[in-house]
């Protein structure tokens, strides 16, 4: 496995803070690398430029006195000569380089072959004593050949170099510092609130569930809009779990009113003597609470079955074939009490889910026949891509105090509590709205009151 193959799972396992440290001082040193080296480039490119000038400036003058025989001029401060022939023998010399050969056998050779040679003798780092800077080629005096070596030394140069190496080191140490440090402070700042929702989550998790996180709110960036969403789903939380509590609360007692009246039933069966009528009277009692208990199952499965579909199955239905058929059951029982049950429906078309939106509507008739009172009226229409379905009685309408929750499971207003039902008709009704993509909405304004199903199709 290459190194970085190892490094990189290693990095990823570092806390966040760690992570974004490293990555702000190795981004930092590539760019004050660079920095530094386009620096020192320049400088150098300068200095060599100098250097370089002040070489050639001498090497003419040295060779305009080696053609005329005339004296050979002083150079640069520091700088040197030797004028040899091209065997090597040293004609005329600075004192300093009297009897040191500058140049290697293999350069004489090219020189004395007419070519130019340039090099430095002495090293910047690591420091030498004696550093130069050559520069030899040909020179012809009539029918005699000589090697003009002119040499400048480079120690200012070097010294300015290694100075300037020195500060960009020191400054671009001082500065990755400061750069780490301050990433490091502002990762810091940046993860503390990050830190806080996890401790809040963590608290969560122990079952507290009112708790909120403290969201800035003059301030607008990814962690406190992450801060308002995980409130968000607190309040969700918090909401679900009520809806829990009261919902086992409420099936708890709607399962055992049942199952105690019937085991009272058969306990008064079994211990005492009973007449065939008197029995018969005990089973047909007994008959009605399983058959209640069997009608909350069955409601409270399909209540789950439509919590947990993702989708609907919509089909093309015509609207007072879906009325009648949901309606139809309910005219008997309409009939025996003498109110008048009548249907409007508009002559069309429209897609839905008549598996689930007919026994809504029908739970809808069926609660206006139980607590509402004098006639029933079912409206349906079309308007804008919108079915609304409304059911209407003329009983004496909803509690106030009712309406915010009519659509809860187990609900009921208190005056219906004595009559039968489980308190999930309304429920079923607003499952199905919502998984219709649409609404249910009860409205109190007398008298009487009215349920309107808004779905589009």
């Amino acid at each position: 496995m290459k190194p970085y193959g190892r490094l990189l799972p290693r990095f990823r396992r570092m806390p966040v803070v760690t992570r974004l440290v490293l990555a702000v001082a190795i981004t930092m040193s590539l760019v004050l690398t660079g920095a530094a080296g386009f620096v020192y480039w320049r400088v150098k490119t300068a200095l060599d430029q100098q250097l370089n000038d002040d070489l050639t400036a001498y090497q003419r003058s040295l060779d305009r006195a080696v053609r005329t025989g005339a004296k050979l001029p002083p150079g640069p401060s520091g700088s040197l000569h030797q004028i040899l022939d091209t065997q090597g023998h040293v004609q005329r010399s600075s004192e300093p380089v009297r009897h040191q050969a500058l140049l290697t056998p293999g350069e004489l050779g090219a020189v004395a072959r007419g070519n130019t040679v340039r090099r430095d003798i002495g090293s910047l780092l690591p420091i030498t004593s004696d550093t130069l800077r050559l520069q030899a080629h040909r020179v012809t005096d009539g029918s005699r050949r000589h090697v003009v070596i002119a040499a400048v030394r480079r120690g200012h140069r070097d010294e300015a170099l290694r100075e300037l190496l020195a500060q960009l080191a020191l400054a671009s140490g001082l500065t990755l510092i400061a750069a780490s440090y301050v990433g490091y402070r502002t990762a810091r700042a940046a993860l503390r609130p990050v830190e806080r929702y996890r401790t809040a989550a963590a608290t969560l998790a122990d079952g507290t569930h009112t708790l909120r996180l403290d969201v800035p709110a003059d301030r607008d960036d990814e962690i406190t809009r992450l801060g308002h969403t995980l409130n968000h789903v607190l309040d969700r939380l918090e909401a679900s779990a009520e809806r829990e509590r009261r919902f086992v609360a409420d099936a708890s007692h709607e399962l055992r009113t049942p199952l105690t009246l019937m085991r009272a039933e058969l306990d008064v069966a079994l211990h005492r003597p009973r007449s065939a009528d008197e029995l018969t009277e005990t089973l047909r009692s007994v008959d009605a609470e399983v058959q209640r208990l069997a009608d909350l199952s069955n409601a409270l499965l399909d209540l789950e079955e439509l919590g947990s579909t993702d989708h609907i199955t919509r089909t093309s239905v015509r609207l007072p074939d879906l009325l009648d058929a949901a309606v139809t059951p309910h005219r008997r029982t309409a009939q025996k009490a003498g109110r008048p049950l009548t249907v409007d429906s508009a002559p069309v078309a429209v897609d839905v889910d008549d598996r689930w939106l007919r026994p809504a509507i029908g739970n809808l008739v069926d609660n206006a026949l139980r607590h509402g009172g004098g006639s029933v009226t079912v409206a349906a229409a079309v308007r804008a891509g919108v079915l609304q379905v409304s059911v209407t009685d003329e009983g004496p309408g909803f509690p106030p105090d009712f309406l915010p929750r009519a659509f809860d499971r187990f609900t009921r207003a208190e005056a219906s509590r004595t009559s039968d039902g489980s308190g999930l008709g309304l429920a079923f009704v607003h499952a199905v709205a919502t998984a219709h993509g649409g609404t249910a909405h009860a409205d109190p304004t007398g008298p009487g009151a009215t349920i309107t199903l808004r779905l589009p199709v």
